[in-house]
């Protein structure tokens, strides 16, 4: 499921001005079910009235249709936080998609608590999906802590320069709770700047490109995608 990056997909190869940011859309509701991966649709209102995460992010809808694609089955037994969730497409479509053993977080900040609840609700998934407040850089809470996530879904969390060591840090923080855990990180590049933190991570962690067989597509819209683990 890894593969070295070939030059063509190199990140550094692409230019700024090819991976604009989305038009900000109205508030409202929308339903995907992921060409037919699921069953039944997940649904996700956005809302930006709390903050850019509060709309649906392209590296969400990657990372989302990869995780039921590829990994529907081991996670049902995973124990899995959603890091920067915003509306948290990618955790309840993993929710949504699996029959889960253990409760899934979808954390962000303060401004985002009440609609990752309130998407919670829409989904019908109160029991299985748990919301909570996680700023990067600071402790985990003592819930997470107890829980020790061992997939860690991280989606358009690249957005921020100044927020860039904070991420790293509660990367690295989760890491050594659960030092065999694996964090699923897809990011769209926006700027040159953004490929700073993917440098800082390398030294940190096995980052390893991952395949997908919607790779060149999303390639070329220059979303990437990862996964960061403990270094041997």
């Amino acid at each position: 499921m890894s593969r070295s990056p070939s030059p063509e997909f190199d990140p550094l190869a692409f230019d700024e001005e090819l991976t604009p940011l989305p038009e900000y859309k109205p508030a409202g509701d929308t339903a995907l079910d992921f060409s037919g991966l699921l069953a039944e649709p997940v649904k996700l209102h956005e809302d930006l009235k709390s903050g850019c995460g509060g709309q649906l992010w392209p590296a969400g809808m990657v990372l989302a249709k990869h995780m039921l694609r590829y990994h529907r089955e081991e996670l049902k037994t995973a124990r899995i936080l959603e890091l920067g969730a915003g509306g948290g497409i990618v955790g309840l479509t993993v929710a949504k998609g699996c029959t889960l053993t253990s409760p899934l977080y979808l954390t962000d900040q303060l401004e985002m608590y009440e609609l990752m609840k309130h998407n919670i609700t829409l989904n019908g998934l109160d029991g299985c999906v748990k919301a909570q407040i996680l700023n990067w850089g600071e402790p985990l809470s003592q819930e997470i802590v107890e829980c020790k996530p061992d997939t860690i879904l991280a989606a358009d969390c690249v957005y921020f320069e100044p927020a860039f060591p904070l991420l790293l840090q509660t990367l690295q923080d989760l890491l050594e709770l659960c030092p065999v855990a694996t964090i699923y990180f897809c990011f769209k590049k926006r700027r040159r700047a953004d490929m700073q933190f993917l440098k800082n991570a390398r030294k940190t962690f096995q980052v390893t490109e991952i395949a997908d067989e919607d790779r060149p597509v999303f390639t070329r819209e220059g979303l990437f995608l990862y996964t960061f683990t403990q270094k041997p």
